[in-house]
């Protein structure tokens, strides 16, 4: 008996495209404070953090990653909000 996959595949795939656009919009605030704040590693660690963020969307990495990557942008706007 084949299985019917439906479209959970595609639904699937479309969660994680969001996702990864979501951790671009953060990415993007993330450099712009940085800029704004003179801190050139902060903005390659918004960069570092947005990279891993993709690699997880669309290679379907370790979600421990994702969640790491969040800790990380929280840690990073409080350091740079400080």
């Amino acid at each position: 008996m084949n299985r019917d996959p439906g479209l959970q595949p595609e639904r699937t795939v479309l969660a994680w495209r969001r996702t990864a656009l979501a951790y671009t919009v953060v990415a993007l605030l993330a450099g712009r404070l940085a800029v704004q704040r003179h801190h050139p590693v902060g903005l390659l660690a918004a960069l570092a953090l947005w990279a891993v963020a993709l690699v997880v969307s669309y290679r379907r990495a370790p979600r421990g990653l994702m969640a790491i990557t969040t800790m990380g942008y929280a840690v990073l706007g409080a350091l740079l909000l400080w």
